[in-house]
């Protein structure tokens, strides 16, 4: 069977004609994503998320001639998202570094936790969403509105007036 015929197939639902196509192009998307992450669990992570995400939307393909760079384009921003997940846990590195420096003992540290979490409940649901997804995941303004369905100015306005309520709450 040839690979236009199993993107046919595939798209009609047929996993074994997925998995054939799958095999017609991991090596190079980890290759890709590898080169990309220059780490291999991360490359291997990527690679997964994409073809996943592939798997499910591949309904949504219209060409097959696209295929190849319809699945390479799925593999890009899941290397990008790779990525953020990679500064992000420096960043927390850094901000646990920080909050080792800052508190001298593990129980001013769990106590600042505690304060932070509860500084959290002060907020809305939506007002919550946007302090975790910018300053826990790192999203910016256009990211976060998105995700929630805002604009970025919005959600920049939101987050300013969500952190003042939570710096007026801890003093």
């Amino acid at each position: 069977m040839n690979e236009k015929e199993l993107i046919t197939r595939a798209k009609s639902g047929d996993r074994e004609a997925f998995a054939a196509l799958y095999g017609l192009y991991k090596d190079r998307l980890y290759r890709y994503a590898f080169y990309r992450l220059q780490n291999e669990s991360d490359a291997e992570d990527a690679v997964q998320d994409a073809v996943i995400s592939a798997y499910i939307q591949i309904g949504s393909l219209k060409k097959a001639e696209a295929f190849p760079a319809w699945i390479f384009r799925i593999l890009y921003f899941s290397c990008g998202a790779q990525m953020k997940r990679q500064e992000m846990m420096r960043k927390n590195s850094n901000i646990d570094d920080m909050a080792n420096q800052l508190c001298d003992t593990s129980a001013e540290r769990t106590a600042l936790k505690t304060e932070l979490q509860n500084a959290l409940t002060i907020l809305s649901d939506e007002e919550q969403e946007i302090v975790l997804l910018s300053a826990v995941a790192g999203f910016n303004s256009r990211e976060i509105g998105k995700i929630v369905d805002m604009t970025a100015g919005a959600v920049r306005s939101k987050l300013s007036r969500s952190l003042k309520k939570m710096r007026d709450f801890l003093e």
